[in-house]
């Protein structure tokens, strides 16, 4: 793991002694943006420009692809992409074939769209987002939101008392909605949080990430009587990447069903989930595959888990598959118009599906995913961001309020351990300040209360250069914010001065 790190730092050597330029140059951003293979595609994506950003109603909006208005900083695609150009040019098609065809554009294709009929999108989708994760097309669907698939499958696969196992290990930092869903799980079944539920503890506020080893032991250690496991494969607040292969592995020897929560892990870093035998993931998007704000989820289970056969007529089980909760668009497609009321589900993950999607949510992330081929897969995107973030850390821990102690990177150093994001927690007092300082500058990153920061350059549309502007007004923002607490701290010993005397 370590290798990859120094083979990153050793890169940008080469680059410093060859062309004579300083890391923390600007020349040596540009320098670097020159050589990336990916240069294109940000032309790709509408990025905000700093105007634009300061503007206070939608009629005075629109994006000229010759303005001479700088773009913003963005750096958030950890919590919301940009936008593909070619998405509008997309809704737009879908909405004339709706405005044209009506329901005829369910199943009647037009020679000369792009677009898919709509009884086909999702299918289509899961086509397109399969690679993405590492599954087979029929181990993907592309329905409702993240929390709703989790519960989906948790209702499918959390058994509680079955061989008498009812514990659901979770860690105590999850993203809140993830630790809502288990608890209401737990609570559904009629039993004890204390009892039925396992939290992992980071071993203290100043080191908020959780080692392998010690998630490897407390799978152990509660073996007998666990049921299914439920992480992050990247973690929202310090940006953590979990060895999904080993600890899956290790889980599921054990007999605990593992669903892994991938909100930000798809499309940040390569995953393998059918080779690493995960038995079932969920994601949103909205980050990463830029799909839109609130956009459609999207559910993975592995195809030991999603088989659909008729019972034999010695079965005691009444039906040949996982039960699940049901509705009609999971229903096998062959029968899903005759009306009956008989549910056979399609196999695969397409049988977890409940209504018909939306065909708008759908129709834009196909648009962006029309760029992820493109860019030609993750080994070459995750290849750009690698050096991207270690680039984003250097320049970090070169600068002088890094060295004055008044931030720290609470995200892995190890490449192996984290995908685009990094974790910055300020000093006490300075987040509020730092955040509006950034804003006044063009920098778009988002905050985690009382004191961390996201900083994520997403390897699609973001530069190096971005990278080096985000560190100058980083800095400013920075030194402002600290001025501004000193002499808030030297006002109120004044006043407390004059109180006592």
């Amino acid at each position: 793991m370590a290798s990859m790190e120094n083979d990153v730092g050793h890169d940008h050597q080469d680059q410093q002694d060859q062309q004579g330029q300083r890391m923390n140059s600007r020349d040596y951003a540009v320098s670097q943006d020159a050589q990336d293979p990916l240069r294109q595609i940000r032309d790709q994506f509408l990025i905000p420009s700093k105007t634009q950003l300061k503007a206070e109603s939608l009629s005075s909006l629109e994006h000229k692809d010759a303005s001479p208005d700088e773009p913003s900083v963005y750096l958030c695609g950890n919590s919301l992409g940009l936008q593909p150009r070619v998405t509008s040019t997309r809704i737009e098609q879908y909405l004339k074939t709706w405005s044209t065809q009506g329901v005829f554009g369910h199943f009647k294709p037009l020679s000369d769209s792009p677009l898919p009929t709509w009884l086909n999108v999702d299918s289509t989708a899961s086509e397109k987002i399969a690679p993405i994760v590492g599954a087979q097309p029929s181990e993907v669907a592309v329905m409702q939101t993240l929390t709703a698939n989790l519960h989906f499958l948790m209702t499918a696969f959390y058994k509680p008392n079955a061989n008498g196992r009812h514990k659901i290990i979770l860690e105590s930092k999850a993203f809140p909605s993830d630790h809502y869903a288990v608890e209401s799980q737990i609570r559904h079944h009629n039993l004890s949080l204390a009892d039925s539920m396992i939290t992992l503890e980071p071993p203290s506020p100043d080191q908020p990430t959780l080692t392998t080893d010690y998630i490897l032991e407390t799978l152990e250690a509660h073996a007998k009587d666990t049921a299914l496991l439920l992480l992050p494969g990247i973690q929202f607040y310090t940006g953590q990447l979990f060895d999904i292969p080993l600890i899956t592995r290790r889980a599921r020897s054990y007999g605990i069903f593992v669903i892994w929560d991938l909100a930000h892990a798809v499309g940040n870093v390569p995953l393998y989930l059918h080779d690493w035998e995960v038995d079932a993931a969920a994601w949103c998007t909205y980050k990463y595959l830029n799909a839109g704000p609130g956009s459609i989820g999207g559910l993975f289970v592995h195809e030991r888990n999603s088989q659909v056969s008729s019972p034999s007529a010695n079965s005691s089980e009444e039906t040949g598959w996982v039960n699940r909760l049901s509705g009609w668009w999971g229903n096998d497609k062959s029968t899903r118009f005759a009306m009956e009321n008989r549910f056979v589900p399609y196999p695969g993950a397409a049988g977890f599906q409940l209504s018909n999607p939306s065909v708008f949510d759908i129709t834009s992330l196909n648009a962006s995913l029309e760029i992820f081929d493109m860019a030609g897969g993750m080994e070459i995107i995750r290849a750009k961001s690698v050096k991207l973030t270690a680039y984003l850390e250097t320049l970090l821990q070169e600068s002088e309020i890094y060295k004055q102690g008044r931030f720290t990177i609470i995200t892995p150093q190890d490449t192996e351990e984290r995908g685009a994001q990094l974790s910055l927690k300020l000093g006490e007092g300075l987040l509020d300040v730092v955040m509006r300082e950034l804003e006044i500058r063009g920098v778009v990153i988002d905050e985690r209360q009382p004191d961390v920061i996201r900083v994520a350059p997403a390897p699609l549309y973001n530069s190096f250069e971005d990278v080096w502007k985000f560190i100058q007004a980083f800095g400013e923002a920075v030194d402002v914010a600290w001025k501004a607490k000193q002499g808030k701290v030297k006002a109120e010993g004044t006043r407390e001065l004059e109180m006592t005397t």
